[in-house]
């Protein structure tokens, strides 16, 4: 396709790998023409000189966010888009909710201390929207926990099985993590005249055992205006899932525009980089003009 287009990318503003400037510059060496900055519960990568530095480089923007979430059973992802970015209250409850992320690390960190786990708090801190990924991170990419990790898993597990298997829910270092539900995440991005977006469903398929029933109900709940149908889920063995035509038609049954996403956080080799160079993965011209039409609309 000649317009190529990637709207759910991660930046250093939150647990991503590369600058928002080096997100543009990547987007220019992959041939994009439009992306969208979607950090976990902040907009702080946006700023006057990442638009002017967009516009040199020929790279236009969609304001983003990435809200995390709980409905009753698991974590949610809820994606805004195009929303005024000087919104006071969805700055403010953002603040709120990045806040809760610290709190989380102090109490996470005491439970994988008591499993014989070291966590680099201190460092940790400093990152202003701290997540489970970035802990996970931390612990199994220190040397120090090496002995314990084999001893726990066989091997040095990557940071989503390290998450699947100890940090989330039912494990021994779960943590319950104050936040805000789906519903009220649609509501602040609407508040602040944005589209708002279910983020890959399919990851809560394979992730979390939910069904296409749970989906649904998450859906008439929140009431988002689409879903990250084009998504290529990655599971704990590095096993590409693609079931891109399923929720595709999922969302023309509901009456949802879709988006596309590849969650890009690093260069790992396995799951898909920015603007899904990387993966046969494509969409028509026709496609991506829909998709921007709807999130401008």
């Amino acid at each position: 396709m000649s317009a190529k287009i990637d709207l759910h990318i991660h930046t250093t503003k939150s647990d991503g790998f590369f600058t928002p400037k080096e997100v543009i510059d990547e987007a220019v060496k992959n041939g994009l023409s439009t992306i969208a900055i979607s950090d976990h519960d902040t907009i702080e990568a946006y700023n006057e000189e990442l638009f002017l530095y967009a516009k040199e480089k020929n790279i236009k923007i969609i304001n983003a966010v990435e809200i995390s979430t709980r409905s009753n059973k698991v974590g949610i992802h809820v994606l805004g888009y195009n929303f005024d970015l000087n919104n006071t209250e969805l700055k403010e409850k953002l603040y709120k909710i990045r806040n809760a992320r610290h709190e989380y690390l102090y109490n996470v960190a005491k439970k994988l201390e008591q499993l014989d786990y070291l966590v680099n708090i201190q460092k940790l801190n400093e990152i202003d929207s701290v997540t489970k990924a970035h802990i996970a991170l931390d612990i199994v990419n220190n040397e120090k926990n090496r002995e314990k990790l084999i001893q726990d898993f066989g091997h040095i597990p990557n940071k989503g099985e390290f998450i699947e298997t100890i940090m989330n829910e039912n494990c021994p270092a779960y943590v319950k993590k104050e936040t805000v539900t789906p519903k009220e995440a649609a509501q602040i991005i609407r508040k602040a005249n944005g589209k708002v977006v279910l983020a890959h469903p399919v990851a809560y398929i394979h992730e979390d055992n939910l069904t296409e029933k749970d989906i649904l109900d998450i859906v008439d709940d929140m009431k988002p205006d689409g879903i990250e149908a084009n998504y290529i889920y990655v599971d704990r063995n590095n096993k590409q899932i693609d079931e891109i035509e399923k929720w595709n038609n999922f969302a023309k049954l509901n009456n949802l525009f879709v988006t596309v996403g590849s969650d890009f956080h690093n260069k790992d080799g396995v799951r898909p980089e920015i603007g899904f160079v990387n993966t046969k993965f494509s969409l028509e011209d026709k496609v991506v003009n829909e998709i921007l039409v709807n999130l401008y609309k």
